[in-house]
């Protein structure tokens, strides 16, 4: 492949304007090595193409990524899905973050919280091409009433762990499952990517609180809710990744230096509101 000798911006921005008169897979293909380096780094670990295909993502959808972060994934959808597409992002409420404790219950994290919504929404927005879906925000356990019956997927990577354990019962997470049905047309998908525990260790320790959740758990706690389980993958599987009950997924990169193991064993799971 000949390459062109051009400051990068301006190839990022022609490949992503160019991916707008393709057909769908050669499109999500060109927006995937538009990106910059950092972001094609976790693609080893990540794989968002396949992950992206096997929940049947495809352009003009309207599409929730839960707990967006720093837009890793944002990036990629907004593009992709184009401007007759959108992407909302949900974040925890503060009662989650306040139970993870830690550095996410100082005043000046959750005074943060207050203003996400606009915040996300503005940062968002900040790399806008011409055909870049619309992006809008919610915080999880306030759904507006205008949301519901307008997604037509929902998507947590890497997301459920904190919701299942900070809160008696699991009633964060329910109340995110909830979301995600009120959000969801008939039809719609919920994508879970979440660190997997191995089925011999014990339900204390998959709580969530160190990071991983036991699919069994994962299944029980969306079909509880009325989804259905139409796939699973393995797609983000590592079987490199075999913590011991003293240890957490923390201690893996990106934020730990086990780089020999690289990222978590992940399950994914397809499900589908009937």
């Amino acid at each position: 492949m000949t390459r062109i000798m051009t400051p990068k911006i301006a190839i990022v921005t022609t490949l992503l304007l160019a991916a707008a008169n393709i057909k769908a897979d050669d499109r999500l293909t060109s927006i995937l090595a538009a990106q910059t380096d950092n972001v094609q780094a976790r693609y080893q670990y990540r794989h968002p193409e396949e992950t992206l295909r096997f929940f049947g993502i495809e352009p003009g959808m309207t599409v929730v990524e839960v707990l967006p972060g720093e837009v890793w994934y944002t990036k990629i959808l907004k593009p992709y899905l184009g401007s007759k597409g959108k992407v909302i992002g949900a974040d925890y409420n503060t009662a989650v973050y306040k139970g993870i404790g830690y550095d996410y219950a100082s005043p000046e994290f959750l005074a943060t919280r207050e203003t996400w919504i606009s915040d996300w929404i503005e940062k968002s927005r900040s790399t806008a091409l011409t055909d870049e879906a619309e992006v809008d925000a919610f915080v999880l356990g306030a759904l507006p009433g205008s949301m519901h019956g307008t997604a037509d997927a929902v998507l947590f990577f890497r997301a459920l762990h904190n919701l299942a354990y900070t809160a008696p019962n699991s009633a964060n997470l329910k109340t995110a499952i909830k979301n995600s049905w009120d959000l969801l047309k008939s039809g719609g998908i919920v994508g879970v990517v979440q660190h997997h525990a191995r089925d011999n260790m014990s339900d204390s320790w998959a709580s969530g609180e160190n990071g991983y959740l036991k699919k069994s758990y994962v299944v029980d706690m969306m079909q509880s809710a009325g989804f259905n389980l139409v796939a699973e993958s393995n797609i983000n599987a590592n079987e490199k990744d075999r913590p011991t009950e003293s240890e957490y997924v923390w201690r893996l990169p990106p934020d730990g230096d086990m780089k020999a193991i690289g990222e978590s064993n992940r399950m994914t799971l397809k499900f589908i509101k009937p």
